[in-house]
């Protein structure tokens, strides 16, 4: 049986949306020049540039360059047709941000929370963006979705939060709360997945097909992109290295911030390098003191980078990533965990990974949630236009 014919408007829909992305990935560009890339004729085009002005998704701009453009139009987006939040939940700030169509962050703000319950982080998550949106001077009604970042496991069957309790999340119906405090839709993603797909978008996994986003600090996460795409697993729990080896953070392998403040204070009390460290330690205060030569603080950076090393060789015995992204606030040491990472994985791994330091300092997490949230909004003018273009009429 031959496929029915496509409606008149499924394909006004199809001929907009080429046009649309055509301006999207070649602004600011003609009607002529959008014809001839997307093998659409003028008059085609034209009918579909019109529609895309009366939902305001786009505008005519002027053209690039000096050179002579003959009387043609140029098209570009609207960037501020909506705009999303992403926030990042961590154990001590709510960090959060507001971008627009075009990815540009329009304002930024980090709160420090550390200590604060699960009301409590959830209701600083709602002011928090409030006090974005008031900032970037944008109407709350073009807000088209919030992307949160936490520590956890989403259960997609109840949209509670599990293996959550370093900020005391565990068991939170985060989506509902969220929801109802903020407003608007509400996308919830493990933190370190979205410092991954934010590493994809705006770091160094760009233009990497599979690579890992280990975070190392408080706690310890992986986010993996095989393939190109984010891979969560079975149950969502896809990159809990913790549990790699037995014991998970009480392991002998544990890098994270309290294992090697342990490690280093047990060195420091039973006398076993000369220091001018005294106890109470943290990570900070070890890794300056190694970069000034201390011994004691010295041997803890080596067993760090011994301890990280197990870890990205356990998983990449598994997947062969091509590379490894450090981050965290203990990842983030590069000058001193990178050569022994390397030396340590060359020993370990027939094809070890290549190893660096993120470049997104202490926002992978937001970077990854705008981008999700950017993805979404797009789709969703997009969908919403003509609901758009008849607001737009009455304003007229």
């Amino acid at each position: 049986m031959p496929p029915a014919p496509a409606t008149t408007s499924l394909l006004k829909d199809i001929n907009e949306r080429t046009v649309l992305d055509h301006i999207r990935s070649g602004a600011p560009i003609s009607r002529a020049e959008i014809s001839r890339r997307a093998g659409i004729s003028k008059p085609t085009v034209s009918v579909a540039l019109e529609r895309l002005l009366e939902a305001e998704l786009v505008r005519e701009t002027s053209a690039e360059g000096n050179g002579p453009s003959y009387g043609a139009r140029f098209f570009e987006p609207v960037p501020d047709a909506a705009v999303v939040v992403g926030l990042d939940i961590g154990t001590r700030f709510v960090r959060g941000a507001v971008a627009d169509l075009a990815g540009r962050s329009l304002a930024r703000e980090d709160v420090a929370v550390e200590g604060r319950t699960a009301t409590g982080l959830l209701d600083i998550a709602a002011g928090l963006q409030m006090r974005l949106l008031a900032a970037a001077g944008v109407d709350p009604d073009r807000l088209d979705r919030s992307v949160i970042g936490a520590p956890g496991v989403l259960d997609p069957a109840s949209e509670r939060l599990c293996l959550a309790d370093t900020v005391g999340l565990d068991g939170v119906a985060i989506v509902a709360e969220l929801e109802q405090r903020l407003a608007v839709p509400v996308h919830v993603e493990n933190d370190i997945n979205l410092a991954a797909l934010g590493e994809q978008a705006r770091g160094a996994g760009a233009g990497v097909d599979s690579f890992a986003f280990l975070s190392v600090g408080a706690g310890m996460g992986a986010g993996m992109i095989l393939g190109g795409e984010l891979h969560r697993g079975h149950r969502g729990a896809a990159g809990e290295v913790d549990y790699a080896f037995h014991g998970g953070q009480d392991s002998p392998v544990d890098p994270s911030a309290g294992a090697l403040v342990a490690f280093a204070e047990a060195m420091l009390d039973e006398g076993r390098h000369p220091s001018s460290l005294r106890a109470p330690l943290d990570p900070p205060m070890l890794f300056l003191a190694a970069r000034e030569g201390d011994r004691l603080a010295r041997a803890a950076v080596a067993e760090e980078a011994f301890r990280i090393a197990a870890h990205i060789a356990a998983i990449a015995a598994v997947v062969d990533v091509e590379l490894v992204v450090l981050g965290g606030g203990i990842g983030l040491n590069g000058d001193q965990l990178l050569d022994p990472i390397g030396t340590e994985l060359a020993r370990l791994l027939p094809f070890p990974p290549r190893v660096e330091v993120s470049t997104l300092g202490d926002a992978p997490v937001l970077a990854g949630a705008l981008a999700v949230g950017l993805r979404h909004a797009l789709e969703s003018v997009f969908e919403g236009r003509h609901a758009r273009a008849q607001r737009a009429k009455q304003r007229r």
